[in-house]
Formats: C-alpha cells, sequence, structure tokens
C-alpha cells in the first residue's frame, strides 16, 4: 500500500463524516449564506480542526464564493490547502545525534501506544540500515517489558530491560552504556505512562533524562509525546503539561484510524508550534508513518 493510500485509510473515519457534511450542506446551499456558512464551521470544529483554522478555512471559502462562485468541489481544495499551509513548519524526520548514539524518549499518559510506538520506532530505523535497540524503563505496568521484548523478538531488535519495580533511570543508564557498546545509531526508551497531573512522577521522567544525559551529553536527543487521537482535544492538555515539565521534540499521534476526529493534529501542532513527527494509521508495524503535511491535508479532504 503506497504512503498515501495508508493516510487515506487511516484517516477514513475522518474523511467519512468531513465529506458527508460538506456536501450536504454546500448542494443544499449553492451561494452559501450566513447560515450554512455556520454549519460548515460546526462541521469542521466537530472534527476538532480547532477555531482557528476553522475561521481561516471559512474566511477563505467566503471570498471564493463571492469573488469565483465555486462549486462544492471547491471548498475541500480550499480547506486542504489551509490545512497543508498551517504545518509549513512542520519536521518530521527523526534528530540525528551529531555523532554515535541517538536516544530518543518516548513519553506520555497511560494508554496512548508508547510502548508499541517505540518498537514501529525501531523497526522504521532498521528498515533504511541502521542498528537500533529498545530500553524498557517502564517498570510498573504489568507486562510492559514483556510486551516490548516480544516486539523485539518479533523484530529481531535488543532489548535492554530491569525487573518489575527496578528504579527506571537505572535501566535507563544501563541501555544507554549497552546502547554505546554495541555501536547501535538508536536507543528508543519505553517510559512509563503518567498522568500530566502527576507531579511526583513528572519530577521521576525528569530524572531520567538527567541520568542520560550525565551518561552521554546530549541525551535524550529527541523527546517523543505519543497522543491518543480518540481522545480529541483532551491531549492538548496533556500535550501543554509535558512540555512545561521535560522540553518535548515532536508528537506521535496514534490511533487516528479509530477516530472522526482527526482534525486534532492540526489544533494541538498549530497551538504548541511543535511539529507533529509521526502518525499512527493501524495496528502493523509498518502502520507508523513519517507525517506528510500534503499527504495529511489531502486524506482529510480530498475525494
Amino acid at each position: 500500500m503506497g504512503l498515501f493510500a495508508k493516510f487515506k485509510a487511516g484517516l477514513q473515519k475522518t474523511h467519512n463524516k468531513l465529506v458527508h457534511e460538506i456536501k450536504r450542506i454546500v448542494t443544499r446551499s449553492p451561494r452559501l449564506d450566513a447560515a450554512s456558512l455556520e454549519e460548515l464551521e460546526a462541521a469542521l470544529i466537530g472534527a476538532d480542526l480547532g477555531m482557528e483554522l476553522t475561521t481561516q478555512i471559512i474566511a477563505k471559502v467566503k471570498q471564493s464564493f463571492e469573488t469565483q462562485g465555486k462549486d462544492g468541489g471547491g471548498f475541500f481544495d480550499i480547506a486542504a490547502a489551509e490545512v497543508e499551509k498551517s504545518f509549513v513548519a512542520s519536521e518530521s524526520k527523526l534528530r540525528h545525534a551529531p555523532s554515535g548514539l541517538t536516544v530518543v524518549s518516548i513519553v506520555g499518559v497511560n494508554g496512548t501506544g508508547k510502548t508499541t510506538t517505540a518498537a514501529k520506532l525501531a523497526a522504521l530505523v532498521q528498515g533504511r540500515g541502521e542498528k537500533a535497540m529498545l530500553a524498557a524503563c517502564d517498570t510498573f505496568r504489568a507486562a510492559a517489558i514483556e510486551q516490548l521484548k516480544l516486539w523485539g523478538q518479533r523484530l529481531k531488535v535488543e532489548v535492554v530491560a530491569g525487573t518489575y519495580g527496578a528504579d527506571p533511570a537505572a535501566v535507563s543508564h544501563d541501555a544507554v552504556t549497552a546502547a554505546q557498546a554495541r555501536k547501535a545509531n538508536f536507543l528508543f526508551v519505553d517510559t512509563a505512562g503518567r498522568l500530566h497531573t502527576k507531579h511526583n512522577l513528572m519530577l521521576e521522567l525528569q530524572k531520567l533524562h538527567r541520568v542520560m544525559g550525565k551518561q552521554l551529553p546530549g541525551a535524550p536527543h529527541e523527546v517523543l509525546l505519543v497522543l491518543d487521537a480518540t481522545t480529541g482535544m483532551n491531549a492538548l492538555n496533556q500535550a501543554r503539561e509535558f512540555h512545561k515539565s521535560v522540553p518535548l521534540t515532536g508528537l506521535v499521534v496514534t490511533k487516528l484510524d479509530g477516530t472522526s476526529k482527526g482534525g486534532m493534529v492540526v489544533s494541538i501542532q498549530k497551538e504548541l508550534g511543535l511539529p507533529v513527527k509521526f502518525i499512527g494509521l493501524g495496528e502493523q508495524a509498518d502502520d507508523l508513518q513519517p507525517f506528510d503535511a500534503k499527504q495529511f491535508a489531502e486524506a482529510l479532504f480530498k475525494e
């Protein structure tokens, strides 16, 4: 399956809901009166595109319909162009350390898919011929270590793990040492899920990052926050709080195939100015894809 087909399939729920609503409104009212514009606004906000971008799209559509009297197809083109434009500054490539090992810390609340994301990123890196390793630093959740080890076996990626209840910072220290010794290009660190409101757990995450930084100056080089698309705009609060505690370098949005609110990707990126680096479009190892603004915008609106 090509990349656009993956985006299209993953965003099907959001796409279907948006396109169906917009067609209904535009077909019924070719001249787009105030009531129709209000309905279009509600449809875009309903997909979690956020107020700012919605206002932008509606203003552009209004201007276009007034000057050129465009049909409904014009709406989709305008909306896709505005969404793509809002991502212009987005840099989706994984950061690289200037030399040697690159450490990527995967953070987020419980249940967003951090462990799976860490494994899929390792698969992505291995797929392009670089050596990846995984660190099981979630020493609290039942079966988290086993889950990562299973992924490791499946992908033939080495996993550094401690025992349950072990100090996550100590595990991260050992993992960095092992990854350097084995000349790995990337170490993906799976951290425990934590609520953004729990101060003590945030301090623990800071400690984990400090320990890795002492072991390897500059580590972690990348701190990716994993967000579950099905939580919609609740994810924005999580992102704000995590960003205050540990400086984030990018976002990974998972479970986009399970929601009709895929527009939240746009809102969060716009508000925080953090690049969306990857999006999860399904269950398979290759369903985590580098984010592409153009493909994303077209998958949302183009027929």
